[in-house]
């Protein structure tokens, strides 16, 4: 158990690392997946402040889900972060995906991120 905990830090750390490098002073859109909601947030890592965020346990969204952990769900907050964002004025970002796999909702709301405006 605890092995492969350490391969997933590893693994976050790992991306993060290449991020930095390749970010060139854009903010970064982060996801977090837990078991039951999806959460997103635009960072400015210069900052170290959050200029929008979104996330599947919001009121509004709640209630037309009928669950926060799935692809429609990621769908939907993909699409209120991208809102979010241009309303910041922020049309650039660098995703990062944390240690989780390109793959179902990480992927979904990514792809609705880029419908909604957002270029990364």
């Amino acid at each position: 158990m605890h092995a492969s905990k350490s391969l997933f830090q590893r693994r976050l750390e790992r991306n993060r690392f290449a991020l930095r490098k390749k970010s060139s002073g854009r903010p970064r859109l982060s996801v977090f997946r837990s078991s039951k909601h999806i959460y997103a947030q635009i960072i400015d890592d210069s900052k170290g402040a959050t200029l929008a965020s979104a996330s599947s346990l919001e009121q509004d969204l709640k209630s037309e889900l009928k669950t926060g952990a799935d692809i429609s769900a990621a769908s939907r907050v993909g699409k209120l972060i991208a809102e979010r964002a241009t309303k910041a004025g922020i049309t650039e970002v660098v995703f990062d995906r944390g240690a989780y796999i390109y793959h179902g909702r990480v992927k979904a709301l990514a792809d609705a991120a880029r419908e909604g405006g957002l270029s990364f």
